[in-house]
């Protein structure tokens, strides 16, 4: 649209004729508070070495490969007045609003809080961390299907540096169409060892909210749930496991296990999440459920901080040579829950990240699949790649 279009321009000078490279880009003190400003491009190229079905995403134009610029957010932010924070973020690519909400720091500590507007609801470790600094470049498969991403709602936070619980109530996202269904979740998360480069965390989440109400040829039907997955692959243009709808869904239940290991430039990670369906009408339940474990290396050297139960990326030690990681993730979900057949998938991802000074980002992945739906497998492998600028 016009909008988007317009307002990535602007994003982008604005970042290029920034002096310097920042993670964020200082604009002025209004009324008190200090506006700043944020953004991310990121592009992506995915190969596909297909199996059963192409997962090109345009399968009519011949080509195994497909491209698309992924995400183009742009986030105005605002410290004060006081212990007040606002943030309004805006992702041009997709069309939807990103975090848009206030928080007031309850005695100016950052773990002591209320939040009111859209924002990540406490759950999943991975979906919380940053997107900019994903380890890999699809999330995990269970992180993908399960977890509850950016909704409005109210939320509270209590903790301190080691230890933390966060609540919330929350219903559709801030776009209509998107994501919907009132409900509430609430994650608490413990370190144990938490010093510079040797961290120890762990998590435990719980998500409850009210099944969509799908609509059929223009018109509202009975709630259902739906769960499917793409293969690691953000440009694929095919699930290869898929519940399809699940009538008469009544809650979706989600509980998510987590941990985190730093020691020195190695970060050790893996959650494990499973999501219950409850349906009237004389229906089967439905669970689905699955897991990650990764490993990331810091060739370089460089470490991990942890803030508010999630971990942060440093910037490069030298950054004319950035900084290197290489990395290796196994995931799996399962989909099946007889009578429901949406099928088991697992996949091994490969990454090589490339962190240059403060502003630039290259991801290459090779991803490795196994799946298996209603007696047919299908076992592709992908390349992807991508490209990233931010500030």
């Amino acid at each position: 649209m016009k909008l988007s279009r317009n307002l990535l321009a602007i994003a982008t000078l604005a970042a290029l004729a920034a002096p310097t490279a920042h993670a964020e880009v200082p604009i002025d003190v209004i009324a008190g508070s200090e506006v700043s400003f944020e953004g991310l491009l990121q592009a992506d190229i995915n190969w596909f070495d297909s199996d059963v079905a192409n997962l090109n995403g345009d399968a009519q134009d011949g080509s195994d490969a497909d491209q698309e610029l992924r995400r183009a957010e742009i986030v105005l932010k605002g410290k004060g007045p006081g212990n007040l924070e606002w943030v309004v973020g805006y992702d041009a690519k997709s069309d939807k609003w990103l975090d848009t909400n206030i928080k007031y720091k309850i005695g100016g500590n950052g773990n002591h809080f209320f939040q009111l507007g859209q924002f990540k609801q406490p759950n999943s470790l991975e979906e919380l961390s940053s997107t900019k600094n994903n380890d890999f470049i699809s999330k995990a498969m269970i992180t993908n299907t399960f977890a509850v991403s950016r909704r409005v709602g109210v939320g509270y936070g209590y903790g301190d540096s080691n230890w933390g619980v966060t609540a919330s109530v929350f219903g559709d996202e801030l776009k209509r169409g998107n994501a919907a269904g009132n409900g509430f979740a609430a994650r608490g998360y413990f370190a144990p060892i938490n010093d510079k480069g040797n961290i120890l965390h762990l998590g435990l989440s719980y998500a409850s909210y009210d099944a969509e109400q799908a609509v059929v040829n223009g018109n509202n039907v009975d709630n259902t749930a739906r769960f499917r997955t793409r293969p690691n692959a953000d440009l694929s243009g095919v699930r290869l496991v898929d519940t399809g709808n699940l009538p008469f869904a009544d809650k979706i239940n989600t509980t998510g296990v987590e941990a985190m290991w730093v020691r020195g430039p190695v970060k050790l990670q893996g959650e494990y999440m499973r999501s219950k369906v409850s349906r009237d009408n004389g229906q089967p339940d439905f669970s689905g459920d699955g897991a990650y474990v990764s490993a990331l290396w810091n060739v370089t050297g460089e470490t991990w901080g942890y803030k508010g139960g999630v971990p942060s990326t440093p910037l490069p030690d030298e950054p004319g040579i950035g900084m290197w990681q290489l990395g290796a993730r196994y995931d799996k979900i399962n989909l099946d829950d007889a009578p429901v057949l949406g099928g088991e998938m697992s996949a091994w991802t490969l990454g090589v990240n490339w962190y240059w000074r403060s502003n630039f980002k290259i991801a290459l992945n090779q991803v490795m699949v196994d799946s298996s739906r209603r007696g047919i497998d299908d076992n592709p492998n992908i390349t992807e790649m991508r490209f990233q600028f931010y500030w």
